[in-house]
């Protein structure tokens, strides 16, 4: 049996985070999961100024910096007409991408066991794990980043209570434009509560340009098959204020949709064993508070409550509660959630309050950008030189 102090099951963003972080304050722990490498999956794909600013606590920013692109400069559109610029504060990248470069900063000594968890026996003193290869560990505490597999938080007596079924829908795919773009990032919002969408999201990760969609319509609605078959028809018709910014472009891969439910797991004040991430509850990408949630979730743990823990014997279910009442943890939570109803309602509720919202969101962005273009310096005029041919840029003015 291997002895640990902390041992991590699951090996996603959450897992490798915590193991990366524990060992190289020189805590022992050990990491399991099954996957060597963490294959593509379709998660979190850009992370912006708050997500940043929380994974600098963790001490790998400057990793996931190097492995991430920069958005330079961000559009804010919405009717065909952009109605902000500013410099960007986003990176793109790809999930699978960003747990192997988080993984990457986990120190050699640190146990990778490649294995699925079979059980877990906890109690007050010493967690015992058991593996699909046989093996066994002996921990102080069990760190639980299993994500969205519910089978051992059954094992575990846990609920999973469902707060919104179906809240959402992200859908992603890569876009191709025919012809070069006038922008890096831009970011187009729904045009009428009818579109059952919220906004679409395109920003570069290296050379490609991602798109991400989020929306309100049910797994089994005809006009997600309609948008596999022909996305950029099926966008226009929707959105045809998109054209003027995106013009034609083509789909080269597959569309992945993901549907969101909106959980939390109950039953989770245990002894030895505590739950971080969509383990413990789920958020709306939509939102954008995913990576936040699990940066807080980490940060918090790794760096305030797992040394209190060790430095004291046992490890009971009040140690345990210590996480869950973090205030910044609960404020996190609380704001996850609040975003996620609030978001849904401004995009799709057709009552007069949000449908004035709405507007008043538009015309305070477009104020700002009219006021950021006017105080802005401009740039200095240069002759064209004798003979030389005028340079012709694609014309904004239409829409702005």
């Amino acid at each position: 049996m291997r002895q640990t102090d902390v041992g991590i099951v699951g090996g996603g963003l959450a897992g490798s985070l915590t193991a990366a972080m524990l060992r190289r304050a020189g805590i022992d722990a050990v990491l399991v999961d099954p996957h060597p490498v963490y294959p593509p999956d379709f998660r979190c794909e850009k992370l912006d100024a708050d997500q940043l600013q929380t994974l600098r606590l963790t001490g790998l920013d400057a990793a996931v910096m190097r492995a991430s692109t920069a958005d330079r400069e961000f559009w804010m559109a919405r009717f065909g007409r952009v109605v902000d610029k500013r410099p960007g504060d986003q990176r793109g990248i790809l999930y699978d991408t960003l747990v192997n470069t988080v993984r990457a900063q986990i120190p050699a000594r640190t146990p990778f066991l490649h294995a699925k968890v079979t059980d877990i026996s906890p109690g007050p003193e010493r967690q015992t794990v058991k593996l699909s290869n046989g093996d066994e560990i002996a921990a102080r505490l069990v760190v639980l980043a299993t994500g969205l597999n519910i089978g051992l938080r059954h094992k575990l007596g846990l609920e999973r209570g469902v707060i919104s079924a179906g809240h959402s829908i992200s859908i992603g795919f890569d876009v191709q434009p025919a012809e070069r773009l006038p922008f890096t990032a831009l970011t187009y919002f729904a045009e009428r509560a009818a579109d059952g969408m919220a906004y679409i999201t395109l920003f570069p990760i290296g050379a490609t340009l991602r798109a991400n969609l989020f929306g309100y319509r049910d797994l089994h609605d005809p006009w997600l098959s309609e948008f596999r078959q022909a996305p950029r028809e099926t966008l226009y018709a929707m959105w045809p204020g998109l054209r003027r910014l995106l013009g034609e472009f083509t789909v080269p891969d597959f569309i992945k949709i993901r549907p969101v439910d909106l959980c939390v797991t109950k039953g989770h004040r245990q002894s030895g064993v505590v739950l971080i991430g969509d383990a413990f509850s789920t958020s709306c990408p939509a939102a954008g508070n995913g990576a936040r949630k699990v940066l807080v979730d980490v940060e918090r743990l790794c760096n305030v409550h797992i040394p209190r823990w060790l430095a004291t014997p046992g490890m009971d279910e009040a140690k345990i509660a210590a996480f869950y009442d973090d205030p910044v943890k609960q404020a996190c939570d609380a704001r996850s959630a609040m975003k996620a109803f609030e978001l849904r309602s401004f995009s799709i509720d057709r009552a007069p309050r949000w449908m004035a919202m709405r507007w008043a969101k538009f015309l305070f962005h477009w104020g700002k950008g009219t006021l950021r273009r006017i105080l802005a310096p401009r740039p200095p005029i240069h002759e064209e030189a004798e003979g030389e041919a005028p340079r012709l840029v694609r014309s904004t003015s239409a829409h702005e």
